[in-house]
């Protein structure tokens, strides 16, 4: 081999000879093609290899294939798909999505593994056909591994977990989200052993109860991101212990967590002052009280799904608009107690001229037009949900628009029941029983 020049060998330049008559390849230095052909996608590069012999030699070489998403391919890829790629990209490949590729299995997985050593960011979303013998592969020959997505990977268990533990100790984000088969055994191991991981998604993950949660709390300190949507066996008691050692936690989804109290809000506000986004949509449980202590104490909060917390009133609207300035989307559907009063307060707080971008109010019988007149001076409104707003018109809605012409309103009104026909004996229907 030659000396090298910007990864790509002389004797790789040798190819290019006088034969190669195009002007962009008398005029450009082989380097200087090179760095412009690593900004193009995986299927410009594909088509440019075809160009020429010069062009092929450029467009192939592995400094080329550093970032790989297959999304759009997902249907086509198989194994031997991946295997070819990582034996033309090696070292040189840092992100792989291979998101959706149902065709790829453990077998493909292990090649990938062997041959792309420097593997950082690695998504396997949705590949049905991986087991625990893909993260054996991943723990062996991938230490520099940090982002991992086994998102509905359903054969993934507590084994992947533990050799994950030991072989990729630089791991910070992992979604193992409706792998279902995961218990709190799994999580001590990965916990205990990658003290760095700052994003954990185990959405789905039916069989985590608070024991697995303590263990998150003891050992993540740098944890930023936890999801734990529908785990309907975590209380309040694992949430405590999440916030009292997690105080760097800016995004937390509860969201169906049906057990969980007040006494979790006020865990938030007291220990998680950086929160940004909370979701806790079906958490029937919460009240007031506990959303005015996260207000006071949170005031960084962006994003706030409410919906279907049937106790909130327009109190926590008030306490929201008075000290979360930078709030930007909230969701307050099946509030059913939150009225027109609660509006006006969250329409003339601090976040409302420039802030808030999304508010859903689907399913609140009290709200009316005078609702959307106190949102008329929220410039920055970009969508409204009002959906079986019962006492809503569309003459309040035009008003809005007048002010804001670009928002996007999401309403339904059900058709008007045509008047009864003079004479004749047939039976008569509205609009809805013809289309039901």
């Amino acid at each position: 081999m030659g000396k090298e020049v910007n990864g790509v060998s002389r004797s790789r330049f040798e190819m290019f000879t006088n034969s190669d008559e195009a002007a962009i390849n008398k005029k450009l230095p082989k380097e200087l093609l090179l760095r412009i052909f690593s900004f193009l996608d995986v299927v410009t590069l594909c088509r440019c290899a075809q160009v020429s012999r010069s062009w092929n030699v450029l467009a192939l070489d592995g400094s080329n294939w550093q970032r790989i998403d297959l999304f759009d391919f997902q249907r086509d890829i198989e194994g031997r798909v991946v295997e070819n790629i990582s034996k033309r990209c090696g070292g040189f490949l840092r992100k792989l999505s291979l998101r959706g590729c149902l065709g790829v299995g453990d077998t493909a997985l292990r090649t990938f593994a062997q041959n792309c050593r420097n593997i950082e960011l690695l998504s396997l979303n949705g590949c049905t056909k991986i087991t625990d013998s893909t993260c054996n592969s991943l723990s062996k020959f991938c230490p520099k591994l940090k982002h991992l997505d086994l998102a509905s990977c359903t054969s993934i268990t507590n084994l992947s977990l533990k050799a994950l533990s030991e072989g990729c100790p630089l791991l910070e984000q992992l979604n193992i989200s409706w792998c279902d088969q995961v218990t709190k055994d799994g999580i001590q191991a990965l916990v205990r052993s990658c003290p760095g991981l700052k994003g954990l998604f185990l959405k789905g993950c039916t069989q985590l109860e608070d024991e697995a949660l303590k263990h998150i709390g003891a050992h993540c300190p740098e944890l930023v991101t936890l999801n734990l949507q529908t785990c309907s066996q975590i209380t309040d008691e694992g949430l405590i212990i999440i916030c009292r050692g997690c105080h760097r936690l800016q995004s937390l989804c509860v969201s169906g967590c049906a057990n969980i109290t007040d006494a979790i809000l006020h865990a938030l506000g007291q220990n998680c002052p950086r929160l940004r986004i909370l979701e806790v949509a079906r958490c029937s449980q919460l009240t007031d009280v506990g959303f005015t202590t996260l207000a006071r104490n949170c005031h960084e909060l962006e994003k706030m799904d409410l919906e279907e917390c049937v106790q909130i009133t327009d109190g926590t609207l008030i306490q929201l608009s008075i000290h979360c300035p930078r709030l930007q989307v909230l969701s307050l559907s099946h509030c059913e107690l939150i009225t027109d009063d609660g509006i006006r307060h969250l329409g003339s707080g601090p976040c409302a001229h420039d802030r808030l971008e999304v508010i859903e109010l689907d399913n609140c019988p009290l709200i009316t037009d005078a609702s959307l007149e106190h949102l008329k001076s929220c410039h920055s409104l970009d969508r409204i949900e009002l959906y079986d707003c019962q006492q809503i018109t569309r003459a309040g809605i035009k008003r809005l628009r007048t002010h804001l012409p670009n928002i996007k309103v999401h309403a339904y009104f059900a058709p008007v029941t045509p008047p009864p026909s003079v004479g004749g004996s047939r039976q008569r229907f509205c609009r809805c029983c013809i289309l039901l």
